[in-house]
This record gives structure tokens, sequence and C-alpha cells, in this order.
């Protein structure tokens, strides 16, 4: 069984990629951004970070899934010496979860404003 989720986002449509696909009983959840309807939410890479995982939490949802099922998770940032401030708030939702991390220092993103792109991997037992 394979399943699309999206967000309505011009992005999906216009670079051809869903926000997330079930395969399954996995859940790949593509990188994400703190973008939100008025542009980039925070200045600072905890604040962006919590904000990402929000938006997770409510794809994770729609699709059937909680944090808790999360086994893969890959933070993107733009500077690799705040991967304290990322790892706080990615520890504050995942410190009881403890999925694989990797931590990835990428180029500056097409906004210049984004700091951090989380992506997840999500898994339910086959029942």
């Amino acid at each position: 069984m394979r399943k699309t989720f999206g967000t309505g986002s011009t992005w999906e449509q216009t670079l051809g990629y869903s926000r997330a696909v079930q395969v399954d009983n996995t859940l790949y959840i593509s990188a994400t951004a703190a973008s939100g309807e008025d542009g980039i939410v925070g200045e600072d890479f905890y604040t962006q970070t919590s904000y990402i995982l929000q938006k997770l939490g409510a794809v994770l949802a729609e699709a059937g899934f909680g944090f808790e099922d999360v086994v893969q998770s890959k933070l993107y940032l733009t500077d690799i010496s705040k991967w304290e401030e990322a790892g706080r708030a990615h520890g504050e939702v995942f410190g009881d979860i403890r999925p694989t991390l990797s931590l990835v220092h990428v180029l500056p993103f097409l906004d210049p404003k984004m700091l951090v792109e989380i992506e997840l991997v999500a898994r339910k037992s086959a029942n």
C-alpha cells in the first residue's frame, strides 16, 4: 500500500513531491522547514526546531502515527556550531523515544532565514 500526504503547499505542486509518503507500515516525511503562513517562524535554531517538530507532529497524526513511532530523525543545520540549540528542542520531544539521529551541516537554504530542516521516518509494528 502506498499513500501520499500533502499540505497544499505550492512547492509540493511545483517540485512534484509529497510532504509524506506511507508505504505499508512506514511513513517517510520530507525535509520540513519552519515556514508558516507569514513566512519563516523564529530567528534561532531552538525556535525553528521546536516549530518544525510541531508541524511534523501534525503530519504524523494525519497519517495515524505519533512521535513514539519515529525511528529516524535527520536535522539539517546551516550552522553546525548551533547544534546544541537544535538538539535541545529535539531532545524535548524525543528524549525518551530515542530514534536514530543525524546532524548534517548544509549550505544555506533557498530562503536565508531558514536555519533548520528536519526529515523523519516513522514505522508502526506490523500487527
